[in-house]
């Protein structure tokens, strides 16, 4: 099967006003563009209806399926870097929870409301959860001062407990639980997701949603990445990117706004990524996802984004081969055949 799409992570275009200003007008906007998926945050519906209601799901699926459009999946990355964090982020992630939510109450809060969004999931037929691992050492990536032996290895065993419950629950409902591997989380590369696996004992819920813009500003090779872990990956966001290294600047980009970062996100087709590549290589590794947009751009419109970006992953998916191109030229031998063939 092929790659879907094109997809949009929607709740990056939201706007105060028309016509992203909603989700029912910002749901058209997309549809009129030529997206046919949806991805959105959790928080974007009732999700304690959604939770409890099948009902109220098809309804809600059904509003989206008259405009062309179908439900990809739910983005739970705020509840799964509320579920860990190092407390030096405190204050900067206090509009990211309820006021006055610390320590294990924001713990049991984050895993409630990631367990309400795989439930919602289940109800709409949906087959994977994105999300942000979250984590304690990001603090510590540079090892200056450094860092206690051992507390690298505490971090993620504490982060694989908060996470077990979850994606027992998700395994459990048929769930995968796609994590980008992304700045701020201890899940940030390969190692350490592999870190993560082994310590969850390879859980078969816990999969990758492929970002390839993270990767190159990490300067990883975001090619071998798809070869190395295709089977782990459940989610594609499409999201170009750019490294320009100068005298003044490399992969920690000098405490520079995004503008004027070495490192920057960017639109598709503006930025470094081979994206034909891309999608040759997880078509090879059998993924059939979607391939949805995701938008952080420091130099581009978002309304021209949008409407370029549609195009861009239409053109860029591959329909899968229904049968090898020699075929033609099997001449139906069989053992005995071969046997003689090869002289034995």
């Amino acid at each position: 099967m092929a790659i879907k799409g094109p997809g949009i992570l929607i709740s990056q275009f939201m706007t105060d006003k028309p016509p992203r200003d909603n989700l029912e007008n910002i749901s058209t906007w997309a549809a009129e563009l030529g997206y046919k998926g949806l991805q959105m945050g959790a928080n974007m519906i009732d999700l304690d209806k959604a939770a409890e209601s099948k009902t109220y799901c098809d309804e809600w699926a059904g509003k989206l399926k008259e405009k062309g459009l179908e439900v990809i999946d739910f983005h739970g990355g705020r509840y799964g870097q509320m579920l860990a964090f190092n407390p030096a982020y405190d204050d900067l992630f206090a509009n990211f929870h309820p006021k006055g939510l610390k320590g294990k109450e924001l713990t049991e809060w984050a895993t409630g409301e990631f367990m309400k969004t795989i439930k919602a999931s289940k109800n709409l037929g949906l087959k994977g959860v994105a999300s942000l691992s979250g984590g304690f050492a990001w603090i510590m990536v540079y090892p200056w001062p450094q860092r206690p032996k051992g507390i690298i290895e505490t971090s993620f065993k504490e982060l694989v407990r908060r996470w077990k419950p979850i994606l027992d629950f998700a395994h459990e409902n048929g769930i995968t639980i796609n994590y980008e591997l992304h700045p701020a989380c201890d899940c940030f590369d390969g190692a350490t997701f592999d870190m993560f696996l082994e310590y969850s004992n390879e859980h078969p819920s816990a999969c990758l949603n492929y970002d390839p813009s993270h990767f190159i500003l990490q300067q990883l090779d975001l090619y071998e990445f798809i070869k190395v872990y295709g089977s782990r990956i459940k989610g594609f966001h499409v999201k170009d990117g750019e490294f320009n290294p100068s005298a003044k600047q490399g992969v920690y980009s000098g405490f520079q706004s995004w503008s004027k970062r070495a490192g920057r996100f960017r639109t598709v087709g503006d930025g470094q990524i081979d994206f034909k590549k891309v999608f040759s290589l997880l078509t090879e590794a059998g993924y059939d996802g979607w391939a949805v947009l995701e938008w952080e751009d420091p130099v581009r419109d978002p309304e021209d984004a949008a409407k370029r970006c549609a195009k861009f992953i239409e053109d860029h998916i591959i329909e899968t081969a229904k049968y090898e191109f020699d075929s033609f030229l099997d001449a139906g031998v069989d053992e005995s055949g071969h046997k003689k063939i090869l002289g034995i």
